[in-house]
């Protein structure tokens, strides 16, 4: 086997499962007799060289991060701008490869982090150095391109497609003396990927969610509010699941808070359910309640897809063998081949044509009325939320989650000033 050592990386927010395709890169590896080592919070801990020695877990603990939620090793949001603009970064990235005899990076993560791995490839072979990059897919968010769907969404669709149907049961036994209509904020900038895996919670026409508002439609206030009100004259009561990207006509975000912008350079939103609150209140006069999940619905490894684990696990095994068989600037991605039953495969990619490339809902995947979903996006996403995951639990009642020693390898470049 080739000598040098294997360098992984997570990126952006973790998910449920990221942590199953570690598990899945460092086992894979260690059946190759490849040293992996990870860099600590992603990008900045190889910038740094701040890196962690795998081979100081026992198997049983890598293992064990195939059930545990979060980033292990630690993410970071840190966009890595141009090769012209950031020169001096990825050169300072290429040295401390060189300096631990890094022949292959793994770079677990979404559009921006498929960018970045094609540019530290790029840039490897323009200074002749030996390294095979690729990228991992990973985000809630479903909108990498050429994947047919991507490990970490799964999950949290079957999250936010049981929290609604349990919510909608309480909202039901409650809407005759108390609350009328009950909104839900799930995550989605652009795209409205799992604001639509909602839909999923209910199966005939008047069943929750009766509204899904998503970021593939403009946000037509009065439409919105007409709609809301025939639902709760018909059912008695309303759910609604709104993508926090929804916008108007002239492509203000409806919830843009204070227009602070992120690392990526994303304006902060968040907040959407709270403002449709208010004006459903102030403009229907019906108790409303609102709820932002937020985290808990890219970390919620309890009510974890199985499909989802599987194929977490999958793009993670294939990353170690694209990369051992020198396939440059490539991703895993998963490929369907049958919908009844559900069948689907792995295949690579080229980086090229994933990074900064934006995958949203097709318009045969939203109701012509523009507030749900259609029977096409409904076969297309119940199998992604199908089986449970394995999860050992405690006496305590709780989950048996693995936290790792992370320990550091020794320094041999001096510190960055970056």
């Amino acid at each position: 086997m080739s000598r040098g050592t294997l360098l992984y990386a997570q990126s952006g927010g973790v998910t449920a499962v990221i942590n199953a395709t570690a598990s899945a890169v460092i086992a894979e590896a260690r059946a190759k007799k490849i040293k992996v080592l990870a860099a600590r919070n992603g990008i900045l801990g190889a910038l740094r060289e701040d890196l962690i020695d795998t081979s100081k877990e026992s198997a049983a603990s890598i293992a064990a991060l195939a059930h545990t939620p979060g980033g292990a090793f630690g993410s970071c949001r840190y966009k890595l701008k141009s090769l012209e603009a950031d020169r001096a970064k990825y050169e300072r990235l290429l040295e401390v490869l060189r300096a631990h005899d890094v022949r292959w990076f793994l770079y677990n993560g979404g559009n921006d982090s498929a960018d970045t791995a094609l540019k530290v490839s790029q840039l490897a072979e323009e200074f002749g150095y030996p390294l095979t990059c690729v990228g991992v897919p990973k985000t809630i968010d479903n909108d990498l391109a050429v994947t047919d769907t991507c490990p970490g969404f799964g999950s949290a669709a079957k999250y936010t497609a049981v929290s609604v149907r349990e919510a909608a049961l309480d909202v039901a036994a409650m809407a005759e003396t108390s609350t009328r209509v009950f909104i839900h904020e799930a995550m989605g900038r652009h795209a409205g990927w799992l604001a639509a895996a909602a839909g999923l919670a209910g199966e005939n026409p008047d069943d929750a969610p009766q509204i899904i508002l998503l970021p593939e439609r403009a946000y037509d206030e009065a439409a919105f509010l007409a709609k809301v009100k025939q639902v709760v004259a018909k059912v008695g009561w309303c759910v609604v699941v709104a993508s926090e990207g929804i916008h108007t006509a002239d492509g203000r975000f409806v919830a843009d808070a204070g227009g602070a912008a992120d690392s990526f350079g994303h304006t902060q939103l968040g907040g959407v359910a709270s403002y449709l609150a208010g004006r459903v209140k102030a403009e229907l006069g019906y108790k409303v309640h609102w709820t932002l999940p937020d985290y808990l619905q890219r970390s919620a490894r309890h009510v974890a897809s199985k499909t989802d684990w599987e194929q977490a696990q999958a793009v993670g095994k294939a990353a170690v063998r694209f990369a051992l068989e020198g396939r440059n600037s490539v991703m895993p991605v998963i490929v369907r081949t049958s919908d009844a039953p559900y069948r689907w495969k792995i295949e690579a990619a080229p980086l090229s044509k994933v990074a900064n490339h934006e995958k949203k809902m097709p318009a045969g995947f939203i109701r012509k009325d523009g507030f749900g979903i259609t029977g096409k996006a409904r076969r297309y996403l119940q199998p992604l939320i199908r089986g449970e995951a394995p999860l050992p639990w405690g006496r305590d009642g709780l989950p048996k989650y693995v936290t790792l020693k992370n320990v550091a390898v020794a320094k041999k470049l001096p510190d960055w000033e970056g």
